[in-house]
């Protein structure tokens, strides 16, 4: 069966301006095109369309997504079993903030004794998964996985006092990273030292050991893999750079 682009439109609850924006950038072709310029789609594209949608509602970029589906190893199957597993691990992470925040109600009724760790146990998990979603590979890959193991299990026996202290930490060191670029300090100033420190201390909260080797590896990875620079720049471009030059100076 074949849809025009209004019919697709109101089929997948996508905007007929959103198909012809994904046809101008090569996301979405139609079947054909009419004489008169009307695009027409056919089951194929019904069934990309159905892809774009799954990585879009993932957080995928329109780049990213046109890169995996026209590569020549692209696999259908395969892209389906990991949307639904992500599913599965979102329907987890809903589960337990629900667990979490009935426990809470609970609590304040005087029906049940929350333990510290219980109010804080479904946000550290979201953390771990949300590492292990978006580095966890290379992160393997580079350090190993007893290493990586052992760091999730770190963070998931954080106290209360450690993991608002590590939360605290994240936001702090990405906050001054963002004031020492705007204010064109150098890599190799005092502040860039003690944003290095805090990142040390961050580090050291969640890994086995520390090492000096692994601190400057780790910053590497930050201009060296578009995800940690989109993490490090999305609001001001160039702390990524920052981080990573700064650590190469003050830790070696």
């Amino acid at each position: 069966m074949e849809y025009g682009i209004r019919e697709l439109s109101e089929l997948a609850g996508v905007s007929a301006r959103t198909l012809r924006y994904y046809d101008e950038i090569g996301l979405l072709k139609p079947l054909y095109t009419s004489e008169s310029g009307y695009r027409y789609y056919g089951q194929e594209e019904l069934v990309l369309l159905q892809q774009i949608l799954f990585y879009r509602q993932r957080g995928f970029e329109l780049r990213q997504i046109r890169r995996i589906l026209y590569e020549e190893e692209f696999d259908l199957m395969e892209a389906l079993k990991d949307h639904l597993g992500e599913l599965e691990d979102q329907r987890l992470h809903v589960d337990a903030m629900i667990r979490t925040v009935k426990q809470t109600i609970l609590s304040m009724k005087g029906e049940y004794s929350m333990s510290d760790k219980e109010r804080f146990e479904a946000f550290k998990e979201q953390k771990v998964r949300e590492n292990e979603e978006a580095y966890g590979k290379e992160i393997r890959e580079k350090y190993g996985e007893e290493q990586v193991e052992a760091s999730n299990r770190k963070l998931l026996k954080m106290s209360e006092e450690e993991w608002m202290r590590f939360q605290k930490l994240e936001a702090e060191i990405l906050r001054r990273l963002q004031e020492a670029v705007q204010a064109g300090i150098s890599p190799e100033s005092e502040e860039a030292r003690q944003i290095v420190l805090l990142h040390k201390e961050w580090l050291e909260m969640t890994w086995k050991q520390y090492t000096k080797e692994a601190h400057v590896g780790i910053a590497a990875l930050y201009t060296a893999d578009e995800r940690f620079t989109q993490y490090y720049d999305r609001e001001v471009p160039g702390c990524a750079v920052f981080l990573g030059q700064a650590v190469s100076y003050w830790v070696n």
